[in-house]
């Protein structure tokens, strides 16, 4: 056999069948006996043989492939809600391929249009910081593409959204420190212009006004990204501050460890002097002194829902289903850097 890729025909040739049979017999098609099938694959293996998956893709007009579009990789609730979004769509025959964006809404539109010319069944995005309207997507949509957006989500037009709900998981998660005997409660917060940390900010709020506890708008911080070092900033800001809190919730766990690390280093007793509660559930959680207080956001169940639900569009080309929100239940998980006795 010469050194090129192996064909159909290669095959059909060498065990004197025809094309279709070959191809049936490797799509395992019940109308090909068992004896052929294993004829088919053993010639197949020996040869090095791999379908043509391109040329397959143009005849059922389907690639098995979703794209994928989120913020930051680096992330761990990303990573989690991508290692949710595989597991599914491996399990139900698909590929994933996926894209970050980095926040920038000039590399997401980009990516946009990658995928209305890249061959891919569907398609699931996390927005990012900087995007404020979605008329980038609605391309997509005109061309037939089953769209779902998770956790950061459009507000402009119609989609297929897997969320949380943002408002009552912080409602929780303040309400959590009230009980906990906290009466100066501060915040650190998102960027505003993102829904899910308006969101966290109004459940906080929400919170002290049931408890009749008043908003000091001294204590609550605004970051750009939540980032590490933005917490030690919020935390320095704290201890510089003549009103300080003797509770926080960080509206990610990544500024809660950061404030936890700085307090410490001025001695300042968690939760003795000030609880603390994160949110996100991740693994630094269980692992900083004290064990952070923290909201699990169901990030790998948000990947396997939002694939889930792309995959029923794309199968069933069911048309009820363009504008479905599905909101996953989240949960406190109580720890140290909040249990006073």
């Amino acid at each position: 056999m010469k050194n090129s890729r192996i064909t159909l025909k290669d095959l059909a040739k060498d065990l004197n069948l025809s094309p279709s049979t070959i191809s049936r017999a490797l799509g395992n098609h019940p109308a090909i006996s068992d004896a052929t099938k294993k004829r088919v694959q053993k010639m197949a293996e020996e040869l090095g043989f791999t379908p043509n998956s391109i040329a397959s893709s143009f005849r059922k007009k389907k690639t098995q492939t979703i794209g994928v579009i989120v913020p930051r990789i680096d992330i761990h609730f990303h990573s989690l809600v991508i290692s949710g979004i595989e597991e599914f769509a491996y399990n139900n025959g698909y590929n994933v391929t996926i894209f970050q964006s980095k926040d920038s809404l000039k590399r997401e539109k980009e990516i946009v249009k990658i995928l209305q010319n890249k061959m891919v069944d569907g398609v699931i995005v996390c927005l990012g910081i900087e995007t404020k309207t979605c008329d980038h997507f609605k391309k997509i949509n005109k061309l037939g593409i089953p769209l779902v957006f998770y956790d950061r989500v459009p507000t402009d037009f119609d989609a297929n959204k897997i969320i949380i709900n943002d408002f009552e998981s912080a409602y929780l998660a303040t309400e959590h420190l009230i009980k906990s005997g906290c009466k100066r409660i501060g915040h650190i917060s998102g960027s505003q212009t993102t829904t899910i940390f308006k969101a966290r900010l109004e459940g906080f709020k929400a919170a002290l006004k049931k408890h009749h506890i008043p908003i000091e708008e001294s204590l609550i911080l605004f970051t750009n990204n939540l980032s590490y070092d933005e917490g030690v900033k919020c935390a320095e800001k704290y201890l510089k501050s003549d009103l300080k809190p003797d509770g926080i919730f960080c509206a990610n766990d990544y500024t809660a460890v950061s404030v936890i690390q700085v307090f410490r280093k001025a001695e300042i007793k968690i939760p003795e002097d000030v609880a603390i509660v994160g949110f996100s559930n991740y693994p630094i959680s269980k692992i900083i002194e004290p064990h952070l207080t923290t909201i699990n956001d169901r990030a790998f169940q948000m990947g396997e829902a939002a694939t889930k639900l792309l995959i029923r569009q794309i199968e069933e080309k069911d048309d009820s289903i363009t504008s479905e929100i599905i909101t996953l239940k989240t949960e406190l998980i109580v720890r140290e850097s909040s249990t006073r006795n």
